[in-house]
């Protein structure tokens, strides 16, 4: 009892003095050393009133450190304290307005709380001090993809890949407002298969389409007319990519045909795509086709832009009643200036539903077994004319040990306005 008595006293005043001297040691950091300290708080032990509490140790030495200051916001934000990141990032723009980090820190949490105007302001406060910045510029696009207002995004992620043709985030972004950026647009394409021995004749697929977008995404209306089998027939489309979220889009397709031995009678899809961090995509959905009976085709991809490439791999899943198909693409695009500069390779299996070229020969008693290659290539040509061109090989099992070669060529137009 007396030795309790004596070793709870002692440990206590042990620790006190172990407490003081660990405060003490602190008090003797310099303000680069805390800021060292409160950035392992918060990313290494994601301790963010901790880190708030060194950061704001180390303002009381350096009150204007504005790295440290716009850190300080940040935690706030992290930390749920908006008001308190507001009016620290506002400080640090008024002590140092031509701190970049300061501007993009305010002008990505106004963006983040959906405050576009503000962030906008913030964006352009920046801008005035560094105009080519690449941070402060793919924020102003995004900020104007989130108000809808395409065109100026566009050219802002044109003028940053002018700057920065590597840049992985722009890419990502370009590539989902490509088809925003214009009012309106129409094209034209023509499409040539070739086949070794498995139909006499070549097949022959032109369509004509008109775009147009709104606040609400971009309406395509596309007639397609062919000729298969020494038949005639025409197929009308409607395609929707309606904006859903800051980083969702959808996109939606139904089309109809009388001509039932050259097209589906009906056809229609749907597919919900995200933006996901570090310039990865993904979609899923499903598509459906009609030839008389009912086909489901389950589709899903996942993406990455890496510098001035972008990467594909898609999947189509066909459940049937006594067995499960599935084809594979695996598609590389190498971009030589805007959105609509690039050359293209793809490889796979199987016929997509989406090639509407081919698509036909999905209504076959046999699984058809198709390896094919294929590539082209797009560019634009004072911005508003979009030209493309391609070319792909197919060798395709269409009866038990038979097999064929089938050669595809197509061109196409379209023109914005």
């Amino acid at each position: 009892m007396i030795l309790k008595k004596l070793f709870v006293p002692a440990f206590l005043t042990a620790i006190t003095i172990l407490y003081a001297h660990t405060l003490t040691a602190q008090e003797k950091l310099s303000s680069d050393e805390l800021f060292v300290q409160a950035r392992e708080a918060a990313f290494k032990q994601k301790d963010y009133p901790r880190a708030i509490a060194i950061c704001r140790q180390a303002l009381s030495i350096s009150p204007g450190y504005t790295d440290i200051r716009v850190f300080l916001g940040r935690l706030y934000f992290w930390n749920d304290q908006t008001d308190s990141s507001r009016l620290t990032l506002d400080r640090a723009l008024k002590e140092n307005p031509g701190h970049e980090d300061a501007a993009l820190a305010a002008a990505s949490i106004a963006y983040f709380t959906d405050r576009y105007k503000e962030a906008l302001d913030y964006c352009e406060t920046g801008l005035q001090h560094h105009p080519k910045s690449p941070d402060l510029l793919l924020q102003k696009a995004k900020i104007l993809t989130a108000t809808r207002e395409y065109k100026y995004a566009a050219k802002i992620t044109d003028t940053l890949i002018g700057i920065d043709p590597k840049n992985t985030d722009a890419r990502a972004l370009a590539a989902r407002i490509r088809d925003f950026s214009s009012t309106n647009r129409i094209g034209i394409s023509y499409d040539y298969t070739h086949f070794g021995k498995q139909f006499d004749d070549p097949w022959h697929l032109v369509s004509l389409d008109y775009g147009r977008s709104t606040k609400y995404g971009s309406v395509i209306g596309r007639v397609n007319y062919t000729n298969r089998f020494k038949t005639n027939g025409v197929q009308f489309e409607v395609d929707a990519y309606p904006s859903i979220a800051k980083n969702f889009y959808a996109y939606m397709n139904f089309g109809y045909s009388p001509d039932e031995s050259v097209f589906p009678k009906y056809r229609g899809g749907f597919s919900l795509y995200a933006n996901l961090p570090k310039g990865f995509e993904a979609d899923a959905g499903f598509r459906y086709l009609n030839f008389g009976s009912d086909t489901w085709i389950y589709t899903g991809s996942i993406g990455k832009y890496y510098k001035s490439f972008w990467f594909n791999l898609r999947a189509y899943v066909t459940p049937n009643h006594d067995r499960i198909s599935h084809s594979y693409a695996f598609t590389t695009r190498y971009y030589l200036g805007g959105a609509d500069d690039f050359a293209h390779i793809s490889i796979g299996t199987g016929i997509s539903p989406d090639d509407r070229a081919q698509a036909i020969q999905l209504n076959s008693n046999y699984k058809l077994l198709t390896h094919k290659i294929s590539g082209g290539y797009r560019f634009t040509h004072k911005k508003l004319n979009v030209f493309l061109v391609n070319l792909g090989y197919a060798r395709v099992e269409y009866l038990p040990e038979t097999k064929d070669n089938q050669i595809t060529a197509g061109i196409g137009y379209q023109r914005r306005f």
